[in-house]
């Protein structure tokens, strides 16, 4: 059954997307400094300690909240998306912007963009300066056929961290790779 043109734009899209995400985060250490060092990979139900460099159980009252976003952004930026949002979902500060960001990306890749989309605007109703937040709303807003949202939010990120940064550079590709999409189609 041949795919129609919005479905076909869609999967196009997305692919180009997914792999410039793949390129951009690849399997580097997570946390609040992404200092490139590669972390070692836990069992399913395990989370690498900081402190102590083992991997324990995630639900362990040894955990903190740092060990647990680090951990399980490295998973979301590895594509191991579910485990994730389980690793992620056991922080106990639901209003860190970086969790919640991580959380967005780690469902709008399992195509639940509506629960990544609220996830992107509870990070950015807890910190509007969370560019990398606006950066994947961007990106999830091309998905969706919605550039002149991402549009928008390139602007709240060049007012934020000026047309250098990472975030403004990457979205601002995905929009021009979004754009040639749709010449190509027409």
């Amino acid at each position: 059954m041949p795919r129609s043109p919005h479905r076909r734009f869609v999967a196009v899209a997305l692919a180009a997307l997914i792999s410039a995400s793949a390129g951009a985060g690849g399997a580097l250490a997570a946390g609040g400094n992404d200092t490139g060092t590669p972390v070692k990979s836990c069992p399913r139900g395990q989370v690498l300690d900081e402190k102590t460099g083992k991997c324990v159980s995630q639900s362990s009252d040894s955990l903190d909240d740092q060990s647990r976003y680090a951990y399980g952004a490295w998973l979301a930026r590895s594509g191991r998306y579910g485990e994730a949002i389980e690793v992620l979902s056991l922080v106990e500060d639901k209003d860190d912007p970086r969790v919640l960001t991580y959380l967005g990306y780690a469902h709008r890749q399992l195509s639940r963009f509506e629960v990544g989309l609220g996830y992107y605007r509870q990070a950015l109703a807890a910190d509007p300066d969370h560019v990398q937040a606006r950066e994947y709303l961007g990106e999830a807003y091309l998905i969706l056929n919605k550039p002149d949202l991402a549009r928008e939010q390139l602007r709240e990120i060049e007012l934020r961290c000026g047309s250098d940064c990472e975030e403004y550079r990457l979205l601002a590709s995905a929009i021009a790779d979004h754009e040639k999409a749709l010449e190509r189609r027409s």
